[in-house]
Protein backbone atom coordinates (compact mmCIF):
# COMPACT_ATOMS: atom_id res chain seq x y z
CA UNK A 1 0.00 0.00 0.00
CA UNK A 2 1.14 3.27 -1.26
CA UNK A 3 2.09 6.64 1.40
CA UNK A 4 -1.40 8.17 -0.85
CA UNK A 5 -3.29 5.15 -0.64
CA UNK A 6 -2.87 5.32 3.45
CA UNK A 7 -3.59 8.74 3.77
CA UNK A 8 -6.94 8.37 2.19
CA UNK A 9 -7.51 5.00 4.07
CA UNK A 10 -7.10 6.79 7.33
CA UNK A 11 -8.80 9.81 5.80
CA UNK A 12 -12.00 7.74 5.30
CA UNK A 13 -12.00 5.86 8.39
CA UNK A 14 -12.09 9.18 10.21
CA UNK A 15 -14.77 10.61 7.99
CA UNK A 16 -16.70 7.23 9.06
CA UNK A 17 -16.31 7.91 12.59
CA UNK A 18 -17.16 11.48 12.39
CA UNK A 19 -20.51 10.39 10.47
CA UNK A 20 -21.30 7.73 12.55
CA UNK A 21 -20.98 10.14 15.73
CA UNK A 22 -23.46 12.38 14.09
CA UNK A 23 -26.14 9.57 13.07
CA UNK A 24 -25.57 8.15 16.98
CA UNK A 25 -25.81 11.75 18.76
CA UNK A 26 -29.52 13.01 19.89
CA UNK A 27 -30.82 15.59 18.24
CA UNK A 28 -31.34 19.23 19.59
CA UNK A 29 -34.08 18.91 22.19
CA UNK A 30 -34.12 15.59 22.34
CA UNK A 31 -31.52 15.39 24.92
CA UNK A 32 -32.16 13.63 28.59
CA UNK A 33 -33.55 16.67 31.05
CA UNK A 34 -30.43 16.96 33.05
CA UNK A 35 -30.03 19.56 36.43
CA UNK A 36 -30.19 22.36 35.07
CA UNK A 37 -27.43 25.09 35.27
CA UNK A 38 -28.22 27.93 37.89
CA UNK A 39 -27.10 31.50 36.91
CA UNK A 40 -26.81 34.14 39.22
CA UNK A 41 -29.96 35.89 40.52
CA UNK A 42 -28.77 39.40 39.75
CA UNK A 43 -28.74 38.65 35.83
CA UNK A 44 -31.60 38.24 35.37
CA UNK A 45 -33.33 41.33 37.76
CA UNK A 46 -34.03 38.55 40.89
CA UNK A 47 -31.59 39.17 44.26
CA UNK A 48 -30.12 36.24 45.43
CA UNK A 49 -30.53 37.32 49.29
CA UNK A 50 -34.38 37.33 49.14
CA UNK A 51 -34.44 33.96 46.97
CA UNK A 52 -33.26 32.75 50.37
CA UNK A 53 -36.43 33.30 52.11
CA UNK A 54 -37.84 30.82 49.74
CA UNK A 55 -35.77 27.83 51.54
CA UNK A 56 -36.59 29.03 55.22
CA UNK A 57 -40.32 29.11 54.37
CA UNK A 58 -40.34 25.42 53.07
CA UNK A 59 -37.92 24.50 56.27
CA UNK A 60 -40.39 26.12 58.61
CA UNK A 61 -43.02 23.60 57.02
CA UNK A 62 -40.46 21.02 57.23
CA UNK A 63 -39.55 21.42 61.07
CA UNK A 64 -43.52 21.46 62.49
CA UNK A 65 -43.67 17.99 60.61
CA UNK A 66 -46.37 19.65 58.18
CA UNK A 67 -44.30 18.30 55.04
CA UNK A 68 -41.97 15.39 54.68
CA UNK A 69 -39.74 17.60 52.17
CA UNK A 70 -40.11 19.68 49.09
CA UNK A 71 -38.72 20.83 45.71
CA UNK A 72 -39.06 24.22 44.24
CA UNK A 73 -37.96 25.75 41.34
CA UNK A 74 -38.01 29.77 40.33
CA UNK A 75 -36.93 30.25 36.55
CA UNK A 76 -36.72 34.33 35.13
CA UNK A 77 -35.97 35.14 31.60
CA UNK A 78 -35.91 31.45 30.90
CA UNK A 79 -32.96 31.20 33.22
CA UNK A 80 -33.36 28.78 36.09
CA UNK A 81 -31.72 30.84 39.56
CA UNK A 82 -33.47 28.67 42.28
CA UNK A 83 -33.90 24.86 42.64
CA UNK A 84 -33.81 23.33 45.83
CA UNK A 85 -34.43 20.15 47.70
CA UNK A 86 -35.17 19.81 51.28
CA UNK A 87 -36.31 17.58 53.64
CA UNK A 88 -36.94 14.01 52.70
CA UNK A 89 -38.72 11.98 49.99
CA UNK A 90 -39.33 9.22 52.14
CA UNK A 91 -39.23 9.88 56.05
CA UNK A 92 -39.99 6.08 56.74
CA UNK A 93 -37.17 4.97 54.35
CA UNK A 94 -34.82 7.65 55.67
CA UNK A 95 -34.32 8.56 51.54
CA UNK A 96 -33.43 12.47 51.64
CA UNK A 97 -35.21 14.63 48.73
CA UNK A 98 -33.28 15.30 45.56
CA UNK A 99 -33.73 17.67 42.80
CA UNK A 100 -35.00 14.40 40.71
CA UNK A 101 -37.43 12.86 43.25
CA UNK A 102 -40.27 12.23 41.11
CA UNK A 103 -43.82 13.33 42.05
CA UNK A 104 -47.27 12.13 41.52
CA UNK A 105 -48.30 15.21 39.78
CA UNK A 106 -52.00 14.81 39.73
CA UNK A 107 -53.68 17.56 37.97
CA UNK A 108 -50.58 19.30 36.99
CA UNK A 109 -51.21 16.78 33.89
CA UNK A 110 -54.15 18.42 32.82
CA UNK A 111 -51.75 21.85 31.10
CA UNK A 112 -50.04 18.51 29.29
CA UNK A 113 -53.05 17.08 28.01
CA UNK A 114 -54.82 20.42 26.80
CA UNK A 115 -51.35 21.49 25.17
CA UNK A 116 -51.21 18.30 23.86
CA UNK A 117 -55.23 18.70 21.71
CA UNK A 118 -54.22 22.02 20.95
CA UNK A 119 -51.26 20.54 19.37
CA UNK A 120 -53.58 19.06 16.94
CA UNK A 121 -55.98 22.22 16.32
CA UNK A 122 -52.77 23.47 15.15
CA UNK A 123 -52.77 20.65 12.37
CA UNK A 124 -56.54 21.62 11.51
CA UNK A 125 -58.05 18.55 12.85
CA UNK A 126 -61.14 20.38 14.50
CA UNK A 127 -61.98 23.37 15.39
CA UNK A 128 -63.11 25.16 19.21
CA UNK A 129 -66.86 24.96 18.53
CA UNK A 130 -66.86 21.32 17.32
CA UNK A 131 -69.63 19.73 18.96
CA UNK A 132 -67.29 16.49 20.64
CA UNK A 133 -70.13 13.79 19.13
CA UNK A 134 -68.10 14.58 16.16
CA UNK A 135 -65.55 12.04 17.52
CA UNK A 136 -67.74 10.46 20.36
CA UNK A 137 -70.97 10.35 19.27
CA UNK A 138 -72.31 8.77 22.13
CA UNK A 139 -72.29 12.47 23.03
CA UNK A 140 -74.87 13.61 20.08
CA UNK A 141 -77.99 13.14 22.41
CA UNK A 142 -76.20 14.62 25.57
CA UNK A 143 -78.74 14.90 29.10
CA UNK A 144 -78.62 16.91 32.00
CA UNK A 145 -79.75 16.44 35.21
CA UNK A 146 -81.40 19.94 36.57
CA UNK A 147 -81.29 21.60 39.44
CA UNK A 148 -78.73 18.62 40.64
CA UNK A 149 -78.04 15.62 39.73
CA UNK A 150 -80.07 13.55 42.03
CA UNK A 151 -83.68 12.52 41.99
CA UNK A 152 -84.44 15.15 39.27
CA UNK A 153 -85.89 14.31 35.78
CA UNK A 154 -82.78 14.35 32.99
CA UNK A 155 -83.37 16.70 30.23
CA UNK A 156 -82.18 17.25 26.68
CA UNK A 157 -78.77 19.55 26.60
CA UNK A 158 -79.39 23.41 25.64
CA UNK A 159 -76.62 23.20 23.28
CA UNK A 160 -73.89 20.68 22.45
CA UNK A 161 -70.72 19.74 24.31
CA UNK A 162 -67.87 21.65 22.31
CA UNK A 163 -64.45 21.22 22.49
CA UNK A 164 -63.95 24.79 24.34
CA UNK A 165 -66.38 23.22 26.70
CA UNK A 166 -64.25 20.38 27.67
CA UNK A 167 -60.83 22.06 27.58
CA UNK A 168 -62.32 25.08 29.97
CA UNK A 169 -64.27 22.84 32.17
CA UNK A 170 -67.61 24.36 31.27
CA UNK A 171 -69.36 20.93 29.82
CA UNK A 172 -71.10 20.17 32.83
CA UNK A 173 -69.75 16.93 32.05
CA UNK A 174 -69.25 14.08 35.09
CA UNK A 175 -68.04 10.50 35.16
CA UNK A 176 -69.14 10.19 38.60
CA UNK A 177 -72.45 11.46 40.22
CA UNK A 178 -75.19 9.26 38.99
CA UNK A 179 -74.46 6.14 37.74
CA UNK A 180 -77.30 3.80 38.45
CA UNK A 181 -78.51 3.45 34.84
CA UNK A 182 -75.06 2.10 33.70
CA UNK A 183 -75.21 -2.01 33.36
CA UNK A 184 -72.43 -3.84 35.18
CA UNK A 185 -69.91 -3.35 32.22
CA UNK A 186 -70.27 0.30 31.54
CA UNK A 187 -69.91 0.72 35.54
CA UNK A 188 -66.97 -1.18 35.42
CA UNK A 189 -65.42 1.09 32.73
CA UNK A 190 -66.56 3.78 34.39
CA UNK A 191 -65.07 3.44 37.72
CA UNK A 192 -61.22 4.25 37.22
CA UNK A 193 -61.14 2.73 34.17
CA UNK A 194 -62.70 -0.41 35.24
CA UNK A 195 -59.13 -0.92 36.83
CA UNK A 196 -57.08 -0.16 34.42
CA UNK A 197 -58.87 -3.23 32.01
CA UNK A 198 -60.41 -0.28 30.04
CA UNK A 199 -59.12 2.36 27.67
CA UNK A 200 -59.42 6.28 28.42
CA UNK A 201 -62.12 5.92 25.25
CA UNK A 202 -63.97 3.06 26.67
CA UNK A 203 -64.52 4.99 30.08
CA UNK A 204 -65.58 8.31 28.48
CA UNK A 205 -67.63 6.32 25.68
CA UNK A 206 -69.61 4.70 29.36
CA UNK A 207 -70.15 7.38 30.54
CA UNK A 208 -72.09 9.00 27.74
CA UNK A 209 -75.44 7.89 29.91
CA UNK A 210 -74.32 9.87 33.00
CA UNK A 211 -76.15 13.42 32.41
CA UNK A 212 -74.43 16.20 33.20
CA UNK A 213 -74.22 18.71 36.13
CA UNK A 214 -75.62 21.62 33.73
CA UNK A 215 -75.92 22.87 29.89
CA UNK A 216 -72.90 23.28 28.40
CA UNK A 217 -71.36 26.97 28.95
CA UNK A 218 -73.78 27.79 31.42
CA UNK A 219 -71.24 27.44 34.46
CA UNK A 220 -67.80 26.30 35.20
CA UNK A 221 -67.02 23.20 37.25
CA UNK A 222 -64.07 21.41 37.81
CA UNK A 223 -64.39 18.06 37.77
CA UNK A 224 -63.26 15.15 34.89
CA UNK A 225 -63.16 17.18 31.29
CA UNK A 226 -59.84 17.19 30.81
CA UNK A 227 -60.64 13.04 30.20
CA UNK A 228 -62.66 14.02 27.43
CA UNK A 229 -59.96 16.48 26.13
CA UNK A 230 -57.81 12.99 26.71
CA UNK A 231 -59.93 10.82 24.81
CA UNK A 232 -60.64 13.60 21.97
CA UNK A 233 -56.37 13.16 21.84
CA UNK A 234 -57.17 9.44 21.18
CA UNK A 235 -59.41 10.11 18.59
CA UNK A 236 -58.04 12.34 16.18
CA UNK A 237 -54.34 10.87 16.92
CA UNK A 238 -55.14 7.68 16.34
CA UNK A 239 -52.62 6.97 19.18
CA UNK A 240 -53.36 6.17 23.09
CA UNK A 241 -53.09 9.46 25.14
CA UNK A 242 -49.75 7.87 26.37
CA UNK A 243 -47.94 7.50 22.67
CA UNK A 244 -48.78 10.77 21.65
CA UNK A 245 -47.19 12.46 25.42
CA UNK A 246 -44.43 10.54 24.62
CA UNK A 247 -43.82 10.74 21.30
CA UNK A 248 -44.96 14.48 20.52
CA UNK A 249 -44.03 16.09 23.36
CA UNK A 250 -41.91 14.09 26.33
CA UNK A 251 -39.15 12.77 24.43
CA UNK A 252 -39.13 16.58 21.58
CA UNK A 253 -38.84 18.36 25.35
CA UNK A 254 -36.07 16.02 26.55
CA UNK A 255 -38.52 15.17 29.58
CA UNK A 256 -37.00 11.29 30.47
CA UNK A 257 -38.68 11.34 33.57
CA UNK A 258 -42.10 11.79 32.80
CA UNK A 259 -44.50 8.95 32.79
CA UNK A 260 -48.10 7.56 33.49
CA UNK A 261 -46.14 4.49 35.07
CA UNK A 262 -42.74 4.85 36.41
CA UNK A 263 -40.04 1.93 35.14
CA UNK A 264 -38.92 -0.40 38.08
CA UNK A 265 -35.35 1.03 38.13
CA UNK A 266 -36.85 4.33 38.89
CA UNK A 267 -38.89 3.65 41.78
CA UNK A 268 -36.15 4.43 44.05
CA UNK A 269 -36.87 8.14 43.35
CA UNK A 270 -40.46 8.08 44.25
CA UNK A 271 -41.57 10.36 46.92
CA UNK A 272 -43.67 8.70 49.43
CA UNK A 273 -47.49 10.63 49.90
CA UNK A 274 -48.29 11.68 53.47
CA UNK A 275 -51.58 13.17 54.88
CA UNK A 276 -52.27 15.15 57.96
CA UNK A 277 -53.49 14.47 61.09
CA UNK A 278 -55.64 15.72 63.85
CA UNK A 279 -52.89 16.86 65.49
CA UNK A 280 -51.54 18.87 62.36
CA UNK A 281 -48.38 16.88 61.46
CA UNK A 282 -48.14 14.04 59.10
CA UNK A 283 -47.98 9.99 58.50
CA UNK A 284 -47.92 7.92 55.51
CA UNK A 285 -50.40 7.19 53.68
CA UNK A 286 -48.62 5.57 50.57
CA UNK A 287 -45.18 4.61 50.31
CA UNK A 288 -43.36 4.00 46.75
CA UNK A 289 -43.76 1.08 45.19
CA UNK A 290 -43.54 -0.56 41.57
CA UNK A 291 -47.25 -0.42 39.83
CA UNK A 292 -47.71 -2.57 36.77
CA UNK A 293 -48.43 -0.60 33.61
CA UNK A 294 -52.11 -0.50 32.07
CA UNK A 295 -54.23 0.53 29.14
CA UNK A 296 -55.56 3.26 30.42
CA UNK A 297 -54.36 6.99 30.56
CA UNK A 298 -56.66 9.22 32.11
CA UNK A 299 -56.27 13.11 31.17
CA UNK A 300 -57.41 14.45 34.33
CA UNK A 301 -54.25 12.74 36.28
CA UNK A 302 -51.89 10.09 36.31
CA UNK A 303 -48.54 11.57 35.29
CA UNK A 304 -45.48 11.45 37.08
CA UNK A 305 -42.83 13.82 36.30
CA UNK A 306 -39.57 15.80 38.48
CA UNK A 307 -39.17 19.52 38.97
CA UNK A 308 -36.18 19.25 36.33
CA UNK A 309 -38.58 17.84 33.53
CA UNK A 310 -41.74 19.84 34.21
CA UNK A 311 -39.94 22.99 34.01
CA UNK A 312 -39.52 22.28 30.51
CA UNK A 313 -42.58 21.86 29.41
CA UNK A 314 -43.47 24.76 31.81
CA UNK A 315 -40.88 26.99 29.66
CA UNK A 316 -41.27 25.72 26.39
CA UNK A 317 -45.42 27.40 27.19
CA UNK A 318 -43.74 30.79 28.67
CA UNK A 319 -41.66 30.64 25.30
CA UNK A 320 -44.73 31.02 23.38
CA UNK A 321 -44.44 26.84 22.88
CA UNK A 322 -40.27 26.73 21.95
CA UNK A 323 -37.90 25.39 23.74
CA UNK A 324 -33.80 24.50 23.07
CA UNK A 325 -35.01 24.59 19.17
CA UNK A 326 -37.94 22.80 19.68
CA UNK A 327 -41.56 24.39 18.44
CA UNK A 328 -44.46 22.32 19.98
CA UNK A 329 -47.38 24.92 19.82
CA UNK A 330 -47.31 28.41 17.34
CA UNK A 331 -47.18 31.56 19.80
CA UNK A 332 -50.65 32.75 18.52
CA UNK A 333 -51.94 29.52 20.09
CA UNK A 334 -50.65 29.85 23.42
CA UNK A 335 -51.62 33.26 23.68
CA UNK A 336 -55.11 31.88 23.55
CA UNK A 337 -54.77 28.67 25.70
CA UNK A 338 -53.75 31.69 28.46
CA UNK A 339 -56.72 33.94 28.01
CA UNK A 340 -59.66 33.72 29.47
CA UNK A 341 -62.15 31.82 27.63
CA UNK A 342 -65.14 31.97 30.42
CA UNK A 343 -65.69 35.54 30.63
CA UNK A 344 -67.02 36.39 34.37
CA UNK A 345 -67.90 32.61 35.26
CA UNK A 346 -66.68 32.07 39.10
CA UNK A 347 -63.49 29.65 39.13
CA UNK A 348 -64.51 28.23 42.48
CA UNK A 349 -61.04 26.40 42.62
CA UNK A 350 -58.84 29.09 42.53
CA UNK A 351 -60.96 31.67 44.32
CA UNK A 352 -61.99 35.01 43.48
CA UNK A 353 -59.67 36.62 40.97
CA UNK A 354 -59.50 33.78 38.29
CA UNK A 355 -61.10 33.18 34.75
CA UNK A 356 -60.18 30.19 32.83
CA UNK A 357 -58.30 29.58 29.27
CA UNK A 358 -57.26 26.49 27.47
CA UNK A 359 -56.24 24.32 30.56
CA UNK A 360 -55.19 26.72 33.08
CA UNK A 361 -56.76 28.96 35.77
CA UNK A 362 -56.35 32.50 34.10
CA UNK A 363 -55.82 35.48 37.21
CA UNK A 364 -57.74 38.50 35.87
CA UNK A 365 -58.24 40.47 39.08
CA UNK A 366 -54.98 40.58 41.65
CA UNK A 367 -56.73 43.07 44.13
CA UNK A 368 -59.28 39.43 44.31
CA UNK A 369 -56.58 36.75 44.05
CA UNK A 370 -54.24 35.61 46.94
CA UNK A 371 -51.58 35.64 44.33
CA UNK A 372 -49.21 37.55 44.05
CA UNK A 373 -48.26 37.69 40.50
CA UNK A 374 -49.51 40.21 37.62
CA UNK A 375 -52.98 40.07 35.01
CA UNK A 376 -52.32 37.28 32.57
CA UNK A 377 -50.96 35.02 34.93
CA UNK A 378 -51.35 31.32 34.46
CA UNK A 379 -51.48 28.22 36.41
CA UNK A 380 -52.93 24.86 38.00
CA UNK A 381 -51.97 22.19 40.62
CA UNK A 382 -52.52 18.96 41.99
CA UNK A 383 -54.12 17.33 44.53
CA UNK A 384 -51.03 16.50 46.47
CA UNK A 385 -49.82 19.72 46.62
CA UNK A 386 -48.10 20.18 43.70
CA UNK A 387 -48.39 23.93 41.89
CA UNK A 388 -46.87 26.04 38.50
CA UNK A 389 -47.90 29.08 37.72
CA UNK A 390 -45.84 31.83 35.55
CA UNK A 391 -46.31 35.22 34.89
CA UNK A 392 -45.87 36.28 31.68
CA UNK A 393 -45.79 40.49 32.84
CA UNK A 394 -42.19 39.61 34.73
CA UNK A 395 -40.89 36.14 32.65
CA UNK A 396 -41.20 34.53 35.63
CA UNK A 397 -42.27 30.44 36.62
CA UNK A 398 -42.48 28.88 39.91
CA UNK A 399 -42.77 25.18 40.67
CA UNK A 400 -43.81 23.96 43.74
CA UNK A 401 -43.62 19.99 44.62
CA UNK A 402 -44.41 18.43 47.82
CA UNK A 403 -46.69 15.37 48.44
CA UNK A 404 -49.43 15.54 50.84
CA UNK A 405 -53.37 14.88 50.39
CA UNK A 406 -55.57 17.28 51.61
CA UNK A 407 -52.99 20.34 51.82
CA UNK A 408 -55.72 22.85 52.23
CA UNK A 409 -56.04 22.86 55.76
CA UNK A 410 -52.24 25.24 55.35
CA UNK A 411 -51.55 28.31 53.10
CA UNK A 412 -48.15 26.60 51.48
CA UNK A 413 -49.09 26.99 48.05
CA UNK A 414 -50.86 30.50 47.91
CA UNK A 415 -47.88 31.65 49.97
CA UNK A 416 -45.62 30.45 46.97
CA UNK A 417 -45.97 32.84 44.71
CA UNK A 418 -45.22 35.63 47.35
CA UNK A 419 -42.36 34.59 48.35
CA UNK A 420 -41.07 34.73 44.94
CA UNK A 421 -41.76 37.60 43.67
CA UNK A 422 -40.83 39.17 46.94
CA UNK A 423 -37.13 38.16 45.62
CA UNK A 424 -37.72 40.53 42.00
CA UNK A 425 -36.42 43.07 42.04
CA UNK A 426 -36.09 45.12 38.49
CA UNK A 427 -38.78 45.86 36.54
CA UNK A 428 -39.64 44.44 32.85
CA UNK A 429 -41.51 47.87 31.90
CA UNK A 430 -38.60 49.08 29.78
CA UNK A 431 -37.25 45.29 28.54
CA UNK A 432 -40.21 43.42 26.87
CA UNK A 433 -40.50 40.04 27.66
CA UNK A 434 -39.35 37.57 24.97
CA UNK A 435 -42.37 35.52 25.54
CA UNK A 436 -46.15 35.63 24.19
CA UNK A 437 -46.20 39.24 23.20
CA UNK A 438 -48.45 40.67 25.98
CA UNK A 439 -48.15 44.45 26.55
CA UNK A 440 -46.67 45.88 30.15
CA UNK A 441 -49.36 47.43 31.51
CA UNK A 442 -49.25 51.26 32.73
Amino acid sequence: MTMFELKRLLLLAAVLLVAAAVWMAPAAGLRAAEEPALVAPESVGMSSERLQRIDRYIQEYIDTNQIAGAVTLVARRGEVVHLEARGLRDREAGQPMTPDTIFEMASMTKPIVSAALMMLFEEGRFLLDDPISKWLPEYADHTVRLPGYLGAPAVAAARPVTVRHVLTHTSGLTMRPDNRGLTPAQRDKVTNGGKGHATLREHVRAAAVIPGYFHPGDRWLYGDSTNYVGALVEEISGQSLDAFLRERVFEPLGMDDTFYFVPRDKVDRVAAIYRPTADGTIELARAPKFVEPTRYFPGIAGLKSTAIDYIRFAQMIANGGELDGVRLLGRMTVNNMITNQIGALPVDVRGPGYGFGLGYGILTNPAKATDSLSVGSYTWGGAYGTLYWADPVEDLVGILLIQLRPYNHFNIRPMFSNVVTQAVVDSLADQRPKIMGHATPH
